[in-house]
């Protein structure tokens, strides 16, 4: 039977004592607990119970009550020595894997600035598999031993061994892994164990969080902050929205969960920005909101379905939506939507931004990449659009987000063959026919300190649309721009290529003196 996770509503006066990992909102200066039931009442033997708990009295019951169902995990395992595909940094017989991150991961830029802390490749020869063990933390959440980690803990594991926090070892099954979101359920075999369940309140910023984990393989640790900030998208993580927290998280922390005073779980501690290596005030953790959602499937499935929607998109600047009549940047803008997909088939066109998906306020590309991924497959959903200056509504049904596919990026080209020809210069930029066939016109200059440079715009670029026309001639382009300010705007939405890769910008276009 696959596990609930429990969830129960607390009522605060004044701020909520609830901390780590859904937080947003205002910073608060007080948790007063009301007298209202502890908020881990009995579902059943196994589950704790948690006392009141304000600052002022400390933390230890909260910790006594809660620590019995965070875990410490040891991986052992083989790889390829060195910093390949799913490899890990390394040096002796024993590494960390937190924050030395696969290739590929989401993450693995954000920590790439600290470089190889512990040694190199071996001898330079062709890599040769080793084995390797590495540490990490989770906790149960259920009686029957279903145990929440981070991906990175477990992956390319051969065996996973939980040391529970009465000093017993177990031996654990990876039942799923997610690396989108770094989450992975292991399950060990037992009843009636500790376990503990999630906040559905979400915490706030300011809110006090208890951290406990198994930091450099020490064992059960337990720190304490509060939630610094929330939303933070790290790493270029296609799922960002994490929380920040100063609780100090270290190497082996990765998949412990952090408390709220209640003892509900609000985030899974999964990475840290650290020039040092060890704790410098800033980790992340993944909001319970999203835990749950993974988490969930992951056990009925052993793996995660995302909706897929088929459009690649940017982020809305205050020059675009000026440019479109958008009273404010806000949405994200479809620079193309790929072909035989839901978006093509729904209609959904280039220079469309999506504001609001099922009624829920879309506030930028991450936001709605996000929304749609927490959309089931075959889901029907409605888009609401902003397109030639008013609103519409678009139903798409969702297909399924295949995970091999991913966009390649292209390596850039040296700038083409400019041939002499009629040319005009708007914004800073002089533009001429593109010489190679392809359409659109080609940035020949770029006036230092002027608009278009500012915003990014470099020799060799190609304008291919303005305000989603098609330009392929200096008088296109002119007509173009002359239309945008016949209707009274100084931004033109413009729509420019570099190396194959399209973008919209929103580009001024007052009359020079």
């Amino acid at each position: 039977m696959r596990p609930t996770i429990l969830s129960r509503t607390r009522r605060f006066l004044g701020a909520s004592a609830i901390a780590l990992m859904v937080g947003v909102g205002g910073v608060s200066t007080a948790l007063v607990a009301t007298n209202q039931p502890a908020n881990a009442q009995m579902q059943n033997a196994a589950e704790i119970q948690v006392p009141e708990t304000t600052p002022l009295g400390g933390f230890a019951d909260l910790v006594e009550a809660v620590k019995p169902a965070v875990v410490s995990i040891r991986v052992e395992g083989e790889q390829t020595r060195g910093m390949g595909p799913g490899g890990r940094r390394g040096g002796g017989q024993f590494e960390f894997n937190f924050p030395d991150l696969p290739q590929d991961h989401p993450f693995r830029d954000f920590f790439d600035q600290f470089g190889d802390q512990f040694g190199g490749p071996g001898n330079g020869g062709a890599p040769e598999p080793r084995p390797f063990m590495a540490a990490g933390s989770g906790f149960m959440i259920s009686a029957d031993g279903y145990i929440v980690t981070n991906n990175h803990v477990v992956q390319d594991a051969s065996t996973v061994t939980v040391m529970l926090d009465d000093g017993s070892e177990r031996e654990a099954e990876v039942v799923g892994t997610d690396e989108r979101t770094d989450l992975a359920v292991i399950k060990i075999d037992g009843e009636d164990l500790p376990f503990v369940t999630f906040e559905d309140e979400r915490s706030r910023v300011g809110d006090w969080v208890v951290a406990v984990g198994n930091p450099f393989g020490l064992g059960g640790t337990v720190t304490v902050g509060i939630i610094s900030a929330s939303g933070r998208d790290i790493g270029g993580s296609s799922y960002g929205d994490f929380l920040q927290i100063d609780a100090a998280v270290n190497t082996g922390n990765s998949g412990g969960p952090a408390f709220n005073l209640n003892g509900e779980v609000v985030g899974v501690n999964t990475a840290i920005y650290s020039p040092n290596g060890g704790n410098v005030g800033i980790a992340f953790a993944i909001p319970s909101s999203t835990v749950q959602m993974i988490v969930d499937q992951l056990i009925s499935d052993g793996e995660v379905t995302r909706g897929y929607l088929g459009v690649s998109i940017q982020d809305v600047t205050g020059d675009i939506a000026d440019s479109v009549g958008l009273d404010s940047a806000r949405g994200a803008i479809v620079r193309e939507p790929s072909p035989e997909t839901p978006a093509a088939q729904a209609g959904i066109q280039s220079g469309d931004i999506v504001l609001e998906v099922d009624g829920e306020r879309i506030d930028d590309a991450l936001d709605l990449s996000r929304t749609i991924a927490s959309k089931a497959p075959n889901t029907e959903v409605d888009l609401t659009l902003w397109r030639d200056g008013e609103e519409t509504t678009v139903t798409v049904t969702l297909a399924t987000l295949e995970e091999q596919v991913a966009e390649t990026e292209e390596q850039p080209q040296p700038p083409q063959e400019v041939p002499e020809t009629e040319e005009t210069s708007v914004a800073g930029l002089t533009l001429v026919p593109n010489g190679d066939g392809s359409g659109g016109l080609l940035v020949r200059e770029v006036e230092s300190g002027s608009a278009a440079a500012d915003r990014g715009i470099s020799v060799g670029d190609v304008i291919l649309e303005v305000d989603n026309n098609e330009v392929s001639s200096v008088s296109e382009f002119e007509d173009a721009i002359s239309e945008v300010r016949e209707r009274g705007l100084n931004t033109a939405l413009v729509m420019i290529s570099r190396d194959d890769v399209s973008r919209f910008i929103g580009l001024p276009i007052n009359e020079e003196e």
